[in-house]
């Protein structure tokens, strides 16, 4: 039977606040755990004593369980990697159906788990999911909400994370949050914020392009302006646009603004100067409208797995434009400049009869 002093050097290891004589004493315990019948006997006694014990009403277990995964994910980042290199090696002589008695004996119960837990000090670990430019990438969030990421856009978020729900984006993603009345979904987008429960929406926020629009599909959607306390709910198939400081809200058709998540590039009567920023992000180039009276024109079509040269050349035969496609330059350390599109306008022909 363990003595009560080394249960507690079991405890103080655990922790990470053991001392040379506690870890010396605790690895070499478990190094041979599985030939020690004593402990074998104990740690069996334990298992079977608190799976007759019930859990304390009020536990939070997804609280607890996501309190575990971010103190592992915060070890992982630490430069302490030797430590649990070997903590590892070690335990990994231990059978497997010991580890979790091992937990539970160290614990007692879950309660306690919970106690202990919390005298930890968190610190923020963040992750970043990036779709590099001519890219589309999926994401599934820990809280189960997935999405998609298009072409140069940024998704960061932090741990723990189902009990505090908030990312930050720049650039244009498609979400399907998962619904959570005790911890709402909030999306930061520059100075902006976001704010739902459970919905389908998609939101374009690149930082260059200093605006950003919402686009709803299904649910319910809270839109935070920066700089302002007033929010604006939005009803499904509405879109908003909140740019220099103004707000514009209106109808339309979700299902255009998530065709980019099936590889499908829709526009729906867009200005040049829109067409010609998706078509950059898309397929990764640099394109130039060489006159200004370029933007008053509208364009519609739907391309799936089209070349850039057949976009240009369908764009060419439905409006008044003709362009140029410039090679590609080397730079002097042997990496290559983006391809350059330049849009121009046609010249009408006008003939007047005498």
């Amino acid at each position: 039977m363990l003595s009560k002093n080394e249960i507690e050097r079991i405890e103080r290891y655990i922790s990470g606040i053991a001392d040379k004589n506690d870890i010396f004493f605790v690895e070499a315990l478990f190094s041979e755990g599985h030939e020690n019948t004593c402990l074998c006997n104990n740690l069996e006694k334990d298992w079977e004593s608190d799976l007759q014990k019930t859990i304390p009403i009020g536990t939070d277990l997804d609280r607890m369980l996501d309190r575990v995964h971010h103190i592992i994910r915060s070890k992982e980042n630490q430069k302490q990697k030797l430590f649990f290199n070997r903590l590892t090696y070690i335990f990994s002589k231990v059978a497997a159906v010991l580890l979790l008695p091992l937990i539970i004996a160290v614990g007692f119960t879950l309660s306690y788990m919970g106690k202990l837990s919390n005298t930890i000090a968190e610190r923020s670990v963040n992750s970043v999911i990036h779709a590099p430019m001519g890219s589309r990438v999926s994401f599934n969030l820990p809280d189960g909400t997935v999405g998609w990421l298009n072409s140069g856009s940024h998704l960061t978020y932090s741990f723990p994370f189902v009990g505090n729900r908030k990312v930050v984006l720049d650039g244009e993603a498609w979400f399907d949050v998962n619904h959570s009345e005790k911890s709402p979904f909030e999306i930061y987008a520059g100075k902006s914020m976001i704010k739902v429960l459970g919905t389908s929406f998609n939101v374009s926020a690149y930082s260059e392009l200093q605006y950003i629009e919402v686009v709803l599909k299904q649910g319910k959607v809270e839109f935070y302006p920066g700089n302002a306390y007033r929010k604006v709910v939005m009803e499904p198939s509405q879109k908003l646009v909140f740019s220099n400081g103004k707000m514009d809200i209106n109808s339309t058709d979700p299902s255009k603004y998530q065709a980019w998540t099936d590889g499908k590039l829709v526009f729906r009567g867009d200005n040049m100067a829109e067409v010609a920023g998706r078509i950059e992000r898309w397929y990764n180039i640099k394109v130039v409208l060489a006159d200004l009276d370029l933007e008053k024109f509208s364009f519609r079509a739907t391309f799936e797995d089209d070349s850039l040269e057949e976009v240009l050349r369908l764009l060419s035969m439905t409006s008044p434009i003709r362009y140029k496609i410039a090679p590609r330059v080397m730079n002097s350390d042997g990496t290559f400049e983006k391809v350059i599109v330049t849009l121009y306008k046609r010249a009408t022909n006008i003939s007047i009869n005498h």
